[in-house]
């Protein structure tokens, strides 16, 4: 293979799944759960190709750091909201995942401009947490499919996103603002 095409996959599966995200709402809207799922998986899938393309062959940018966590946050928010607003998941844990990433979104902004110094360095914490958000989603489409009596298991499953959400917004913002302080003291 090319080596100018293989340092451009990683990107180009990243973008690939960003494009899935509104073809993955519609589909739940339109009552096409076993589609939708099977998308979803082929999304989860082609995170972790395109991550281990880019280590694999040396092929990680500055560009799909940001690409990656992005199509990322976009599919997860997405199914989320849709699957709140059909009232299949719980709106305060909607609420929170979504408050969740604006958070740190919203942090990373603020602390790039505050710095000038902002690296894409995933918290263990935020790993588990994404992937525990990518199980229970996974398990509500399946379930909506399948016709899965699996309530108990995505109930358990709710409370631990919430907690792992919660855990990790915190984390980001103790590591940001301890950052920022302690940049800020350097500079006087």
């Amino acid at each position: 293979m090319n080596s100018a095409f293989i340092q451009l996959l990683p990107n180009l599966i990243s973008v690939a799944r960003l494009l899935a995200v509104p073809v993955t709402v519609w589909l739940i809207i339109a009552g096409e759960t076993q589609i939708a799922f099977w998308l979803f998986i082929a999304a989860g899938v082609s995170d972790a190709i395109d991550g281990f393309i880019a280590k694999r062959f040396n092929a990680e940018t500055v560009i799909g750091a940001f690409l990656d966590p992005l199509a990322d946050k976009a599919l997860l928010v997405s199914v989320y909201l849709t699957l709140g607003y059909q009232e299949i998941l719980p709106s305060w844990l909607v609420i929170l995942v979504v408050f969740r990433d604006l958070l740190i979104v919203g942090g990373a902004i603020l602390f790039e401009t505050l710095t000038h110094s902002l690296e894409m360095d995933p918290l263990k914490i935020s790993k588990i947490n994404t992937f525990a958000q990518i199980v229970l989603a996974a398990t509500v489409l399946f379930s909506l499919s399948h016709d899965y009596p699996g309530a108990a298991f995505v109930e358990g499953m709710a409370y631990v996103v919430a907690v792992t959400t919660v855990a990790s917004g915190a984390a980001y913002v103790f590591k940001w603002g301890k950052r920022a302080i302690f940049m800020e003291g350097e500079d006087r």
